[in-house]
């Protein structure tokens, strides 16, 4: 089945957060949806959409000092272990590069293993860092430089 992935727009996130326990289980991060996101930085929030419907995210932007931040990256449950992640993944980085970005930057629960699994598969560093998410919330923090090459 042919994956294309574009620019999200306000009517794919809806759908994103209508389906929200397709990508996300039993976790509600409903609050980490920002509409905003994709309307200021519509170039970096990206669907992949397939006949069936969008089959993954991921929503990041490009901060000041040319960093890559990853907000959010989800797949459907029935379309894990196909390499989407890894494609969104590169097609946010090219985007990135195209606004100027020279690295990436993500963030995850500590006690999230396939994220910190998947974020080193693809060359991130992870580093936890105590209180990053306010007073004893401590965050695994993911960073590499660009391009993201990757198979």
């Amino acid at each position: 089945m042919d994956i294309d992935i574009a620019p999200a727009g306000v009517a794919a996130f809806h759908q994103v957060l209508a389906d929200h326990p397709r990508y996300w289980g039993e976790r509600d991060l409903r609050s980490l949806h920002l509409q905003a996101l994709v309307q200021e930085f519509g170039p970096t929030c990206l669907v992949a959409r397939a006949e069936d419907g969008i089959r993954g995210y991921v929503f990041g932007f490009v901060t000041p000092d040319g960093t890559g931040y990853v907000h959010l990256i989800a797949t459907r449950e029935d379309a894990r272990g196909i390499g989407l992640g890894g494609r969104l993944y590169r097609a946010f980085a090219e985007a990135a590069e195209r606004h100027g970005a020279q690295r990436l930057k993500a963030i995850t629960s500590v006690g999230n293993s396939g994220s910190i699994a998947f974020h080193r598969s693809l060359g991130f560093e992870a580093e936890v860092v105590d209180d990053y998410d306010g007073p004893g919330r401590a965050m695994a923090v993911f960073h590499r430089d660009l391009p993201l090459d990757i198979p």
